[in-house]
């Protein structure tokens, strides 16, 4: 649990945590129906027990409740009186690397996402007693309210395997990076055995070609995917450069790639400390999540790469430095800019 050891709390954050251990405690001497009831609703507005923060809170929870969700049937779990948020808690933890529990899948509560039996309808009328009709078949569920958080992006450790120039555009390069996928993802193709990704990045004349091939970096993994001078680029890879003055160009350099550490593996999730979370699959380019969070990626004067919070003001007065990490517990780092944008 490398990750989550990483963790900082506030003086308020530990308390809440403590509460939960509390309540987790009670749910391991004698889940009652009232206890169950008011933790599902608790959780209807939170990614983990103190809101989108992981703590040993989570792993608690998960340990009381886990024997318990597996017994029940799919009734009690998404049917009318069920307990959807308390099941969508414990698949969160089993599989989530920021936990690290490693439980084997066949050890793991089975959960189907798609097996929703009951949506409350908005603004439902009770139906007369006398009048029997067949129920009409219920909506699809709606989608959990999306937290406001930098871990809607998918960030995770890349390996570019070769890099090129782009044939019809001078400022590009085109590279080849495996990052995690599974065969037969979309967007996705097949090179030396690996499942890869093809992505263009503004870099050439700005990073030295020979600096692109064989390393690890770090990459967004779910912007839509663009063309770009006739080739489809499916990820971005990040890079640092400085802050640019007042009409100053942006894009003249220099210019760093963030390099994870050396140990990473392609397609080890990446994420800022404090903000841990589950991605989006894709983003939406209307909601502007991208737009959003990335004022705020930055890097130290310890050359670590950085979330502020206090420049994004969609976070409301919320303040503080959380270094980007791996699964595994190592930051991201660049080689000497700092206070640097990152992009």
């Amino acid at each position: 649990m490398a990750a989550l050891d990483a963790q900082k709390y506030t003086s308020a954050e530990e308390t809440e945590i403590q509460t939960w251990l509390d309540k987790a405690a009670s749910l391991k001497a004698g889940p009652t129906d009232a206890l169950l009831d008011q933790l599902n609703a608790d959780l209807a507005t939170r990614t983990t027990a103190i809101g989108t923060k992981p703590s040993k809170a989570d792993v608690a929870l998960y340990e009381s409740l886990a024997p318990l969700v597996k017994s029940w049937t799919p009734e009690q779990r998404t049917g009318e009186k069920g307990r959807p948020n308390i099941v969508r808690l414990v698949d969160f933890v089993q599989n989530s690397p920021i936990f690290g529990l490693g439980v084997a899948d066949a050890d793991k509560v089975a959960v189907d996402p798609e097996e929703i039996l009951y949506v409350k309808p908005p603004g439902a009328k009770k139906q007369k007693k006398e009048k029997k009709e067949r129920a009409p078949k219920q909506p699809a569920a709606p989608p959990a309210p999306t937290v406001l958080s930098p871990c809607l992006i998918d960030l995770r450790v890349g390996h570019i395997l070769k890099a090129i120039k782009h044939p019809e555009a001078d400022s590009l390069y085109v590279s080849t990076i495996a990052v995690g996928d599974a065969p037969g993802t979309d967007d996705t193709s097949e090179y030396e055995g690996q499942v890869v990704r093809t992505v263009c990045s503004g870099l050439n004349g700005l990073v030295p070609l020979e600096e692109m091939q064989g390393r690890k970096v770090v990459v967004v993994c779910n912007l839509k995917p663009v063309k770009m001078r006739g080739i489809k680029s499916c990820a971005m890879v990040l890079a640092a450069s400085p802050r640019p003055k007042e009409g100053e160009d942006d894009h003249k350099g220099p210019v760093e790639l963030v390099t994870p550490p050396a140990d990473a593996k392609a397609g080890e999730r990446v994420f800022f400390e404090g903000w841990a979370g589950e991605p989006e699959k894709v983003l939406n380019p209307k909601k502007k999540i991208w737009e959003t969070f990335q004022p705020g990626f930055t890097t130290t004067e310890d050359l670590e790469v950085a979330f502020d919070a206090g420049v994004v003001e969609a976070l409301e007065g919320k303040t503080g430095l959380g270094k980007l990490v791996t699964a595994s517990g190592g930051v991201c780092k660049v080689a000497s800019l700092k206070g640097a944008q990152v992009r």
